[in-house]
């Protein structure tokens, strides 16, 4: 897997492989191209090669008539190095040089299509310029996140100084790949009473355990349960996109689940977890036995305390339902957005095209300001007030006025009053962890639940992953951190499934988040907390900059606008083992006008 994640250890272990359904001509091989499940033995070493490694075949596709082959380039064409996308008549193709070898892949990252071409390429892998999420230039597989789904990896040959890509035509139309999964072979006997895995919580952090767990080859029954009332979906867009409706955010689709033998139990509220006797309770009783639990909680909103907190239309964001209500009561009428962090932020810029108006009230002077600093903050909160969103800050609500019952006026306690029909409160979030209170699962004094390196809790068998966790950051000293962030979700639901088949993987991401507004995009990596100084290349007032954050002599996190892909880039530098100082930053900005930033991966630093 590259990084630091360590080998598998042998199991013995009777796998039945499926391959996702739109993947099966492709890769199972067989003559007729429809695939039927294959049992095989696995020892546990066989773990992310491709099925046409497992599966010998005479040809790793289907048909010649299916695919496609050209000559993209002459060899001399491409620097050890480089990346470029080529055009095969049915789609383009990734093509890398690195270390004097040629290697073809999908050429859009399958989290959101960024054109990987724009990424950073460093020790074997690409990194995505967009969010960040790393593949295997060898195989394809994914290796960081965000998102699910791997690169497809096409056939090379030189000939007479030519590259050739051969790529079957469904696959450069698909861009992605489903990795080769275990299906489960332990039937349920219709919800028994017991099951080999159980996971609480269907974010990302579940969701990337059970495929994890599959993709490993683990054939047992795997229960996933959700207070939501859909399947696992796209949380971070619900507050960017707030008409999205859940069939659009879905993660997977409902015949995934089934292929794969992982059951979603919906609007399931554990209440009790005992860990002697490895059980739960549901809400409505439903007792489930387990050998190994994941807790994925994640967190629930703040509300707000104040008088009048009853009143009608009031709203924190958590579902696609809450999301839709707000964008259909906001429409031409006025609405207020309590906090100026990343969700009040985003729901402020999307709903400015639809309310009569848009005010956001904030403790803090400026928006993002504990987290990016006084003057970054204020070039963004200058964009929204260019978009007609109002600002009453260092200040926060006293009372909730209605007429009829329904929200009329927020009293501030500067006491101006603001006109508003709609009011949406995102003023951050507690863990969803008061389920666990008498069970012996330790929790620290906030709430949060604290686990090792290996996602592992107090409890043997126990793992959490997350929002609801706090972890040590590998590159911050192991500081214990909580980050509450899509990606890091992600990475720690991969690790809890690893080691729950004693793989002693540990958690070693670099944090990657993002947050878009006005069709403008910022991104982010590192962990920036007490961060002391901040250094900005560019333009603030343009939007086109970036800005690294320093804790004494080191680069802790870095942001930026239009200024791609330098947050991939450092991103790549710090999961590499290497600080970046300060110093090398400011010598830079001194001799430096034109935005190059190949120091940072070593080039002439």
């Amino acid at each position: 897997m590259g990084g630091c994640f360590s080998k598998p250890k042998p199991v013995e272990l009777k796998i039945e492989v499926v391959l996702p359904e739109k993947e099966r001509g492709k890769e199972e091989l067989s003559a007729s191209g429809k695939g039927s499940p294959r049992a095989y033995q696995g020892n546990g070493t066989a773990r992310h090669f491709h099925s046409e490694e497992r599966l010998p075949a005479p040809h790793p596709y289907p048909g010649a008539q299916d695919c496609v082959e050209a000559a993209v380039c002459h060899v001399k064409d491409l620097e050890n190095g480089q990346m470029r996308e080529v055009e095969l008549g049915w789609g383009k193709v990734l093509l890398v040089k690195d270390n004097g070898e040629f290697h073809a892949l999908g050429h859009k990252c399958p989290h959101y299509g960024a054109p990987l071409v724009k990424g950073v390429l460093s020790r074997g892998r690409v990194r995505c310029p967009w969010h960040g999420a790393c593949f295997n230039i060898s195989t394809g597989d994914l290796e960081d996140f965000p998102g699910l789904d791997s690169l497809h990896k096409f056939q090379v040959k030189i000939e007479k100084e030519k590259v050739y890509v051969r790529a079957s035509k469904q696959a450069l139309q698909l861009q992605r790949r489903t990795k080769v999964m275990a299906k489960c072979i332990s039937p349920s006997a219709g919800h028994s009473g017991s099951t080999n895995v159980l996971i609480v919580g269907a974010g990302a952090a579940g969701l990337v355990c059970a495929e994890t767990l599959r993709q490993e080859g683990f054939s047992d029954r795997i229960v996933l349960c959700t207070l939501d009332r859909h399947l696992p979906y796209d949380r971070p867009k619900l507050s960017k996109s707030l008409d999205a409706q859940p069939e659009q955010l879905a993660l997977r689709p409902k015949e995934f689940f089934r292929a794969y033998g992982i059951e979603v139990l919906t609007e399931a509220q554990v209440v009790t977890v005992d860990v002697r006797n490895k059980k739960v309770v549901f809400k409505d009783g439903f007792k489930l036995e387990y050998s190994k639990l994941l807790l994925a909680p994640g967190s629930s909103p703040k509300t707000l305390s104040c008088k009048g907190k009853e009143v009608e239309n009031v709203f924190t964001i958590r579902t696609p339902e809450d999301a839709n209500r707000v964008v259909r009561l906001a429409r031409g009428r006025n609405t207020v957005v309590v906090g100026a962090g990343f969700l009040g932020m985003e729901v402020a810029a999307y709903l400015t095209e639809k309310a009569h108006s848009v005010s956001v009230v904030e403790l803090e002077e400026t928006p993002f300001r504990r987290f990016l600093g006084e003057r970054v903050g204020r070039a963004l909160m200058k964009m929204f007030e260019n978009n007609r969103v109002k600002f009453y800050m260092q200040t926060e609500v006293s009372e909730l006025r209605a007429q009829e019952g329904k929200l009329k006026e927020v009293v501030l306690k500067s006491s101006k009053v603001v006109r508003a029909d709609v009011c949406v409160v995102g003023i951050g979030a507690v863990p969803s962890t008061g389920f666990l209170r008498q069970s012996g699962i330790g929790l620290d004094s906030r709430g949060f639940i604290p686990v090792n390196k290996m996602m592992q809790t107090n409890v043997p068998g126990v793992f959490a992953a997350g929002d609801a966790v706090t972890f040590p950051l590998a590159w911050r000293n192991n500081r214990k951190v909580n980050i509450p962030h899509w990606q890091m979700a992600h990475a720690q639901g991969r690790v809890a499934a690893q080691n729950m088949l004693a793989q002693e993987a540990e958690i070693c991401t670099v944090p990657y988040l993002w947050t878009a507004m006005f069709g403008k995009s910022l991104r982010y990596a590192g962990y920036g907390e007490g961060f002391d100084d901040v250094i900005i290349q560019g333009d603030l007032e343009e939007l086109k900059f970036v800005a690294f954050y320093t804790k004494g002599d080191e680069v802790i996190a870095v942001a930026s606008m239009n200024y791609d892909p330098i947050v991939s880039k450092v991103a790549e530098v710090l999961a590499s083992g290497r600080a970046i100082r300060k110093r090398e930053v400011e010598l830079f900005l001194l001799h430096s006008k034109t935005g190059d930033m190949s120091w940072l991966t070593g080039k002439g630093s």
